[in-house]
């Protein structure tokens, strides 16, 4: 009863319905100051570089699209892909032998790990590409004899690029064991143990139950690992593995252009990277089906979407 008068004796003493008043959204000044600031400062900056003569416009131009820029892309493209699939596959059985039960396997990823990741790439890159100071020969055979099944010298076994590739690959592997360790160990042990129950292997039930579902766990750190990788590849050149970041060294050295050829390999840096991040974003999407809060945009759709909404808005409040 008293429920329905209520409106009445709001509407005879001369207050509003509830849908009779309007609402107000909050105004942002602030979020709007600081979003034209930062836009003129990026402007300014865009402009000030330039207008730099000291950056050499013409030769990031003549360079850019060079074919020794475009060897050492292949070079550093095949190398970042070469010791991710490395790096993912070892790290992958790494992290399996850390979860063993075995104190063998154990110890030896432990191991493995603590070595790789417990030492700075640069001096992997270094160490391997100067193995040959270390060992002359590479021999595989029986412990403790004679017997050699395959020998032969390490300068010829250990090409730059090989040895290149074995540094990103180890010390990648340490690091990705890592996150599939922690992907494998963010599934429900309950998962396992009901695969178990119907009758599948350990080895099956890891390949078709746990990984799937780990996975949406591991691609994110994984994709950034990916970039990671992709940039690391410009530690090479310092054994001369003739990468992109070995070319642009080797042109700079000549021409005493450092600045215009340090930003060609930014450029092609950042045009890469990019590219990469395509594919890591629709990974995220797939295998996070189901779990992905639905209000969850990329930075470009909230941008677009907060100036088409904030258009239309004040469309609606001049047509009133």
């Amino acid at each position: 009863m008293t429920s329905t008068e209520a409106p009445a004796e709001a509407t005879l003493k001369g207050e509003p319905h509830a849908q009779d008043l309007e609402v107000v959204p909050v105004r942002n000044y602030g979020r709007w100051i600081a979003a034209i600031t930062s836009l003129l400062a990026l402007v300014g900056l865009i402009g000030s570089l330039a207008k730099n003569d000291n950056l050499h416009w013409d030769v990031v131009g003549t360079y850019l699209f060079a074919d020794l820029i475009f060897d050492g892309l292949a070079t550093t493209l095949w190398l970042t892909a070469a010791a991710m699939l490395l790096g993912l596959g070892l790290g992958t059985l790494i992290a399996v032998m850390r979860l063993s039960s075995s104190p063998v396997l154990y110890g030896l990823a432990t191991a493995f790990v603590w070595i790789f990741r417990g030492t700075p790439l640069l001096v992997q890159i270094i160490f391997w590409g100067y193995a040959a100071a270390l060992y002359k020969y590479v021999k595989i055979g029986v412990p403790f004899t004679d017997i050699t099944f395959f020998q032969a010298e390490t300068n010829a076994l250990l090409t730059p690029a090989i040895a290149a590739l074995l540094a990103l690959g180890l010390n990648e592997a340490a690091y990705a064991s890592e996150i599939v360790r922690a992907g494998i160990q963010s599934v429900d042990p309950g998962q396992a143990e009901a695969a178990h129950s119907l009758g599948m292997r350990p080895a099956l039930t890891m390949r078709r139950i746990v990984l799937p579902q780990a996975m949406r766990v591991i691609i994110p750190p994984m994709g950034n690992e990916t970039i990671n990788m992709l940039k690391m590849t410009a530690l090479v050149s310092v054994i001369s593995a003739h990468d992109l970041m070995s070319n642009i060294q080797d042109v700079y050295a000549q021409n005493y252009q450092v600045i215009p050829m340090l930003v060609v390999a930014s450029l092609w840096y950042l045009a890469l990277v990019t590219l990469l991040s395509v594919p890591q974003a629709w990974l995220e999407r797939r295998y996070g089906r189901g779990t992905t809060r639905a209000g969850h945009v990329s930075p470009l759709r909230r941008m677009l979407g907060g100036a088409t909404g904030w258009i239309g808005k004040n469309s609606k409040e001049e047509s009133r």
